[in-house]
């Protein structure tokens, strides 16, 4: 036996172990501050004008839990097909994940929700309140009008919704092509609210007459009837242009309108990219001419790039001023314009280039620069004593409750922003009626996503949502480090060239597996979806897990504050401790 083995032999191998609990040492006693669970609030969200819910939303999605993802979309917006087709999609500028890599095809995925539940036949599990026999009149079934009755019926209302055409839509069904809405999709959608017990009347048009009748059947009336007439041009020659929105009425009603040459299309909004890329499927060569610059038009990008890529011209800074014929043709004159100060919304004003104009001969000319309320009755009243005016609706009280909504007293002429005015205006009647009329700013404020005037049903209803904190997550609150960088998932689209030869719809809806590795890529702001980085990281094994639940063992907790730097998604806080 060697020296070294012999004195390996005596090496203890014991090793000392405690024979009582350490549990007897609240450590929890020497801590100065404290962390929590705090559900915050995502950026996309209170950049939604509808509120939705979209840090949850994804989540539920990326596991497969598509029933529940759209039941919370529900929650918000009767319309997540329609929107996520139409929709300008503002959530998807404030997505913290475009400072990483690219923001999350937001729109893409509430598309794909609500098809799904029309493919795979699954309707939402959302119930309404009690009938509390109140009736509530709605003029109009357009996106404004629909979705007051929506929201009105879930709170226990009766409604009556009184639409002039001879089918429910609006602006959905008249206004915006098939190429990027399709009927059937609008239908899924509108029966979906009929379901609830919304009843629509169409072919009725009423007058001035009806706000004095209403009183002695229905308790209030929402006026969301929208803007049915073209604005004028106010120039010589006008009644020789043909009306904009009257061509997209007669495309969508399904008359065939065969177009050939040049076409000018005087204006900028999105009526104007819409009639413009529907003359280019319908034969025609469509010029936009506008008064200001291309990226001041209020249209939205995307539709301006679409329009662009199919093959529409836009001149820019030229405005019209008068209107010739000169035998087939039209000679439109045009004043040149220039840039001068900004308007207060960001867009360039412009002034008159000295006298200089230019002609410019088109086969024809129509006008769409803009629409206003076909009569004076359905617009807002000035000066009597009770009106309030709120972000999305203003409501008048003299005889009955009248909301006005919709694109009546919206400044933002969108869909999801007239969903947003009938949601306002259904939790502005019932605040009305259970709580008066000077509590309804105070209770409209207490629903508000984060700093946004976007409006939460759930947190009205009491749902979960109400326990939210209203902090914003920023993107330098997100840990990063659990990311990896990953590009956006692109749906399929109809080639170009076949695209433009007819009204079928361009975009195709996002497969399950793409909506999935989509979903996957939020980063879930604010929300804790269970990762459980808080409880593995714990140096005191404080955090708990019980029923699904995690909770932190403040007579172990030292607040060294781990779990809130290894939060994913900044779904934590630390506060000073309170004695």
């Amino acid at each position: 036996m060697t020296t070294a083995q012999a004195s390996s032999d005596h090496i203890s191998l014991l090793i000392s172990r405690s024979k009582i609990s350490t549990e007897i040492n609240k450590t929890g006693s020497w801590c100065f501050v404290r962390p929590g669970y705090q559900d915050r609030t995502a950026p996309c969200s209170a950049a939604c004008p509808v509120g939705e819910d979209i840090g949850r939303i994804e989540m539920l999605a990326v596991q497969g839990l598509f029933k529940k993802a759209l039941e919370t979309i529900l929650q918000e917006n009767p319309f997540p097909a329609v929107c996520g087709r139409v929709c300008f999609h503002p959530c998807e500028g404030a997505c913290n994940r475009g400072e990483f890599d690219e923001p999350i095809s937001i729109n893409k995925l509430e598309r794909f929700l609500g098809d799904i539940a029309f493919l795979d036949g699954f309707g939402p599990s959302i119930l309404n309140l009690p009938n509390n026999g109140k009736k509530i009149a709605i003029v109009g079934a357009g996106p404004a009008g629909l979705a007051a009755a929506y929201f009105l019926t879930r709170l226990g209302y009766v409604c009556d919704v009184f639409e002039a055409a001879d089918a429910p839509g609006g602006l959905l069904r008249w206004g915006i092509p098939s190429y990027r809405l399709p009927s059937d999709i609008l239908e899924n959608e509108i029966q979906r609210i009929q379901n609830l017990g919304v009843r629509i009347h169409c072919g009725e048009k009423l007058s001035e007459d009806f706000l004095i009748e209403a009183k002695e059947r229905y308790q209030a009336v929402f006026l969301g009837c929208g803007h049915g007439r073209s604005t004028g041009m106010n120039i010589a020659g006008e009644q020789m242009a043909v009306d904009g929105l009257k061509f997209l009425y007669r495309i969508r009603n399904g008359e065939k309108l065969p177009m050939q040459g040049t076409i000018a299309v005087i204006g900028g909004g999105n009526s104007a990219i819409d009639i413009a890329r529907s003359l280019i499927r319908l034969g025609a060569k469509p010029i936009i001419v506008y008064r200001r610059r291309k990226q001041d038009m209020p249209a939205f990008e995307h539709e301006i790039k679409m329009a662009l890529e199919e093959g529409v011209q836009i001149q820019e800074l030229l405005s019209p001023v008068r209107i010739d014929q000169d035998g087939s043709d039209y000679i439109l004159s045009l004043q040149e314009m220039k840039v001068g100060e900004q308007d207060a919304d960001g867009r360039a004003r412009v002034v008159p280039k000295d006298s200089k104009t230019q002609s410019l001969r088109v086969n024809q000319v129509f006008s769409a620069i803009g629409a206003e309320p076909d009569e004076v009755w359905k617009v807002p009243p000035e000066k009597i004593p009770e009106i309030l005016t709120l972000s999305h609706c203003t409501i008048t009280q003299q005889d009955l409750p009248i909301v006005f909504g919709g694109d009546l007293t919206n400044s933002n002429k969108s869909v999801t922003d007239a969903v947003a005015s009938g949601k306002q205006a259904a939790m502005a009647l019932d605040t009305l009626f259970q709580k008066g009329w000077e509590n309804i700013n105070d209770r409209l404020s207490e629903c508000r996503v984060g700093n946004s005037p976007a409006l939460s049903m759930e947190i009205y209803m009491g749902g979960d949502r109400k326990n939210r904190s209203r902090h914003i997550v920023a993107y330098n609150e997100v840990n990063i480090d659990y990311f990896q960088p990953c590009n956006r998932v692109v749906s399929l689209s109809v080639p170009l060239q076949k695209s433009i030869c007819s009204f079928d719809e361009i975009d195709h809806t996002l497969s399950t597996t793409g909506a999935m590795s989509e979903a996957q890529r939020c980063f879930n702001c604010g929300i804790c979806n269970g990762c459980d980085n808080c409880r593995l990281f714990c140096p005191e094994v404080a955090v708990t897990l019980e029923d699904n639940k995690r909770q932190i063992n403040f007579d172990y907790c030292k607040g060294c504050g781990i779990c809130v730097v290894e939060c994913p998604r900044s779904a934590m806080v630390i506060e000073e401790k309170k004695v």
